[in-house]
């Protein structure tokens, strides 16, 4: 081929995109529509727990539009991270809103559905070995965090995705996948340049994200050809420019150079960037650096129940003394409760308007507030604890003394009645990390199934 055109119609899933900007991506003739559907920003919770962090409605509302272009052309349609985090839930949950909307659409598809699940046996065993690495987490893994886990997954690279394609697929639903695996894998299977159709990959993860105006809500167009790539927005509301595509290039990245990814390491020593129209720019140079091949892990353990109190404080006596002040209601919380175990839970004070984003790693000297927004927020074993040790706290800090104090009135104003929230289970990452593997493909199984609701039957496996 000489070309190969790929639309991505939003940054994730269920973020929405105009039907326009869709349709007009749609007249260039895509080979491909693609799009990644989750991420870890969301934090655990959605993989510990199981569910999406999108909503289902916005989800099949994109789903629909994707799927009937897909089915009309007789494109592929590859979903990655279903779900969100990517787990069993996860794509058990999207394929029951794909099959929704086949039977609505009388749609028809062979579809492949890819699991990233992770057995822990495998885990266990590679305890210890050099074959397992930790990234982010400041503590080893042991058996105890994998014994309360609730969910493992592993970030697939390409060849799962070419391995679904090349036996046929028309629909590839994948669980935690690499999220440029899932625009690079028709161009790869098709013969194109790796580095060219990863980095190409890394950009149109986020769709118009890479554009001038940005926005993670409208589409891109990436078309690779021999030597290079170029990329334009549909809508002729964005544009493509040097700067927005180079610095979207430096997304999520820890070494502005090198991208490390399942198989090797996408190097941008090389690569440069060139305006060819007002909408577009076009991008050469990138390389593909074959390593040994290893992929991301992510799991996600409960750590108890969660319950938050949001307040707001003016008194610049009181917000001068905050952190005294929070120091104080800690000591009578600990006091009071004496009999309940220091480790069955925790109590946090977040101070909104001061450093309550980077915390310790602030680096903005504290600006004179007039006004702070405080969160309370209480972990505990059971959600009965932190209900207890979330009002505790909040009714001691409304009338906590201190020195300079003018108004006995109460030191808190609340924006919600009632004033405490109960948001349920509360995870953390217990997995993160690097597992070495030999078969980039024997750790994703992949299902394959006929949908056919052009017949009576509906679904045929």
């Amino acid at each position: 081929m000489g070309e190969i055109r790929i639309l991505s119609p939003t940054a994730i899933l269920g973020y929405g995109f105009p039907g326009e900007s869709f349709e007009a991506g749609l007249r260039y003739d895509p080979h491909m529509i693609a799009v990644d559907a989750g991420s870890s920003d969301p934090g655990p919770y959605y993989l510990g727990a199981g569910v999406s962090f999108t909503d289902r409605e916005a989800v099949k509302r994109d789903l629909r539009l994707i799927l009937k272009a897909g089915c009309d052309r007789n494109i592929p349609v590859v979903i990655g991270s279903a779900g969100g985090a990517g787990a069993r839930p996860h794509v058990t949950w999207t394929r029951d809103i794909i099959l929704e909307i086949a039977r609505e659409e009388n749609l028809r598809f062979n579809q492949a559905v890819i699991y990233a699940d992770i057995d822990l046996k495998i885990l266990r065993d590679a305890l210890g070995s050099h074959r397992l690495e930790a990234l982010d987490l400041d503590r080893a893994l042991t058996r105890d965090h994998l014994e309360t886990t609730t969910h493992v997954v592993a970030q697939m690279g390409m060849e799962p995705v070419m391995k679904a394609l090349a036996a046929g697929a028309n629909v590839v639903l994948a669980g935690r996948c690499y999220d440029p695996a899932v625009f690079a894998a028709l161009p790869v299977l098709r013969g194109f340049d790796p580095g060219l159709a990863l980095h190409m990959g890394k950009i149109l993860e986020c769709a118009a994200i890479a554009c001038s105006p940005g926005s993670g809500s409208d589409c891109l167009l990436g078309v690779l050809e021999g030597r290079s790539f170029w990329l334009r927005a549909p809508s002729r509301a964005r544009r493509c420019t040097v700067t927005s595509v180079a610095a979207h290039t430096l997304y999520e990245k820890s070494d502005p150079m090198r991208l490390p990814g399942p198989g090797g390491v996408l190097d941008l020593t090389g690569t440069s960037f060139e305006q060819i129209d007002d909408y577009t720019v076009r991008v050469s140079g990138s390389r593909h650096t074959v390593e040994p091949y290893t992929v991301k892990l992510e799991g996600a353990k409960r750590v108890g129940y969660r319950t938050v109190c949001i307040a707001g404080a003016r008194d610049p006596i009181f917000i001068d003394k905050v952190d005294e002040i929070a120091e104080g209601v800690q000591r009578r919380v600990a006091d009071n409760f004496r009999d309940v175990p220091s480790h069955s839970y925790r109590l946090l004070f977040r101070f909104y308007g001061r450093d309550a984003v980077l915390q310790g790693r602030e680096h903005v000297p504290a600006a004179k507030a007039h006004e702070l927004g405080i969160v309370i927020e209480a972990v505990a074993r059971t959600q009965e604890l932190a209900n207890t040790i979330c009002s505790f706290a909040r009714s001691t800090m409304l009338h906590h003394g201190y020195s300079g104090r003018v108004s006995t009135a109460g030191n808190l104003a609340f924006p919600y009645s009632p004033s405490d929230f109960q948001t349920g289970e509360a995870f953390e990452f217990s997995v993160y990390h690097r597992l070495n593997v030999d078969d980039p493909c024997a750790l994703f199984p992949i299902h394959f199934e006929t949908v056919d609701y052009r017949l009576p039957m509906g679904v045929a496996g």
